[in-house]
C-alpha cells in the first residue's frame, strides 16, 4: 500500500496518469496487475488540474443589457483584435442615443476573434467577440518602473574611470584645434530655366498637399454618433412643434459675488463641496417656480392636456466631448445649498467619467444653462422638450450701470429665459424672470418669502 500512495502522489503533482507504464515493482507478480492499479488511479485523477484556470478557454463577449427605451446601438472598439485584456478592462462601447455604455471583459487574455466591426448596429446581449483566456503580461508601467533602475545601475560608473574619460577628452581637443577662418561658401548655380517655367512649376507644387507647409483640399466624412443624432433631432423638434420665444433681462451680481466670496471658505472646510452661483439659480428658479407653477406645467400633444407637476426637477445642461447631455437633479423643491451643491458634483463627476445612465436624463421640468463658463456674453436657449422653459445664464462682465441717479460699474449678467407660447404667455414669463432676479440680487427675498 506503501507504493500505491507513492503512485498517487505522484500522479497528482504531474497532472496526468500514464496507463501504458511498465514499472518494476516488488510484491507484484506481472505487469497486468500494475496496469489494472494505474487505470483506477487515471479514473481517480482525471479531473485533477495544476491550477484553477483552464488557460485557453474561450469566452464569449456579448453585449450588455439596455434600458427600455433603447433598442439598439452602434459599436465602438477600444482593443482590437489580438489585444491583451485584463479582466473588467473596457474592451468596447455602445453608443446609444443619450449615453455610451461601456462593455467590460469578463476574463484576463487577449480578444481573439471581433464578430462585429466597428460602427456596426448591435441589440442587447448579442455576441460581438471571443476572448481567449490566458495570462496577460507584465504592464507598461511595471516595465517603465523597471527601466530607470537598470539605467541607474549601467550609470554607475567610478571616479577614476570619470577622471580617466575627462583626460582623454582634453587630450582629443587639444590635438584637433577648429579653423580659425570658415571658407567661403560656394554661389548657387544661376538656373537655365526662363522665370514663367519656375513660377508655374511653384504654383503647382504649392496645390500639392504632399508639401510640407502645403495645404490640402481634400474632404473627410465622419460618421455622426447616435448621441449627436438624437440632439439634432430633438433640437428641431423644438423648434418645429413648441412656439419658442425668449425675454431677456439683466442681473446685478454683485450681492451674490459678495456672499459666495465671504462664505466660500467656510462652505468648502464644512461640507468639502465649492460654492458656485449655480447653487444660486437653482434655488432662485425654485423659488420662482413655485410661485409660477405654469412654467414647470408641459402640454401632452397626445391628448392636449396641461399637465401640472408638483414636484420639482431640474435638469442641467453639460457639454462633453461625446455631446451635450442633461442629468436631472430630482425633487429639488425644499433642497437647500448644500444639497443642491452635492448633487452638482455627483452629476458633473459622473458626466465627466462617461458614467451617466439613461435613467439619469430622463424627465425633467425645467432646465438652466450656463453658457457663461466658455465666456458667452448673449444667446438665446432652445427649449429642451417637453418642458416649457429653459433659462439661460451667461458670462459676469462689468458694466456702467444707474444706481441711483449715478453711474456705478458693477459686475453684470444677462439672463434669458425661452418658454413655449402656446402655454405661457409673456407676462408670466417675464415675472417668472424677475422673479430669479429678485431672488439673485437680494437672497433675503426668498427667506421672507416675498
Amino acid at each position: 500500500m506503501k507504493t500505491v500512495s507513492a503512485i498517487r502522489i505522484l500522479t497528482r503533482r504531474c497532472g496526468f496518469v500514464s496507463t501504458e507504464a511498465r514499472v518494476r515493482i516488488p510484491n507484484f507478480s506481472s505487469t497486468s496487475s500494475l496496469a489494472v492499479l494505474l487505470s483506477a488511479e487515471s479514473r481517480e485523477c482525471r479531473y485533477l488540474h495544476t491550477s484553477g484556470i483552464m488557460l485557453g478557454e474561450i469566452h464569449i463577449l456579448k453585449t450588455p443589457a439596455f434600458a427600455e427605451s433603447v433598442t439598439s446601438g452602434d459599436l465602438k472598439w477600444i482593443k482590437e483584435a489580438g489585444d491583451s485584456v485584463l479582466v473588467d478592462e473596457v474592451v468596447a462601447e455602445v453608443e446609444t442615443d443619450k449615453t455610451s455604455v461601456p462593455i467590460n471583459s469578463p476574463v484576463s487574455g487577449a480578444l481573439k476573434t471581433v464578430l462585429v466591426e466597428d460602427g456596426e448596429s448591435v441589440e442587447a446581449h448579442q455576441n460581438i467577440a471571443e476572448i481567449e483566456e490566458g495570462e496577460v503580461a507584465a504592464s507598461t508601467s511595471e516595465v517603465a518602473e523597471k527601466q530607470p533602475v537598470e539605467q541607474k545601475t549601467e550609470g554607475t560608473v567610478s571616479a577614476s574611470q570619470v577622471e580617466e574619460k575627462v583626460s582623454a577628452t582634453e587630450s582629443s581637443t587639444d590635438a584637433v584645434k577648429p579653423p580659425t577662418e570658415v571658407p567661403p561658401m560656394p554661389k548657387a548655380p544661376a538656373s537655365s530655366k526662363p522665370v514663367s517655367e519656375l513660377s508655374v512649376l511653384d504654383a503647382g507644387a504649392k496645390s500639392r498637399s504632399d508639401l510640407i507647409g502645403g495645404f490640402s483640399r481634400n474632404e473627410t466624412r465622419v460618421k455622426m454618433n447616435r448621441m449627436r443624432l438624437k440632439i439634432a433631432k430633438r433640437l428641431k423638434e423644438a423648434q418645429n412643434t413648441a412656439a419658442m420665444l425668449t425675454t431677456f433681462n439683466e442681473i446685478d451680481m454683485s450681492n451674490a459675488i459678495e456672499l459666495r466670496n465671504k462664505n466660500k471658505d467656510m462652505f468648502l472646510k464644512k461640507h468639502n463641496l465649492k460654492l458656485t452661483f449655480m447653487s444660486a439659480f437653482f434655488k432662485a428658479s425654485i423659488y420662482a417656480l413655485k410661485d409660477s407653477p405654469a412654467v414647470n406645467a408641459v402640454i401632452d400633444d397626445n391628448t392636449n392636456d396641461i399637465v401640472y407637476r408638483d414636484y420639482i426637477d431640474i435638469s442641467v445642461a453639460v457639454a462633453t466631448p461625446k455631446g451635450l447631455v442633461v442629468p436631472v437633479l430630482r425633487n429639488c423643491n425644499d433642497m437647500n445649498y448644500v444639497e443642491i451643491e452635492k448633487g452638482l458634483a455627483q452629476l458633473a463627476l459622473r458626466a465627466r467619467n462617461n458614467e451617466l445612465a439613461i435613467e439619469d436624463m430622463d424627465g425633467g421640468t425645467f432646465t438652466i444653462s450656463n453658457g457663461g463658463v466658455f465666456g458667452s456674453l448673449f444667446g438665446t436657449p432652445i427649449l429642451n422638450p417637453p418642458q416649457s422653459a429653459i433659462l439661460g445664464m451667461h458670462a459676469i462682465n462689468e458694466r456702467p450701470v444707474a444706481i441711483n441717479g449715478e453711474v456705478e460699474i458693477r459686475p453684470m449678467m444677462f439672463v434669458a429665459l425661452t418658454y413655449d407660447h402656446r402655454l405661457l404667455d409673456g407676462r408670466e414669463a417675464v415675472m417668472f424672470l424677475r422673479k430669479i432676479k429678485t431672488a439673485i440680487e437680494d437672497p433675503r427675498a426668498m427667506l421672507l418669502d416675498l
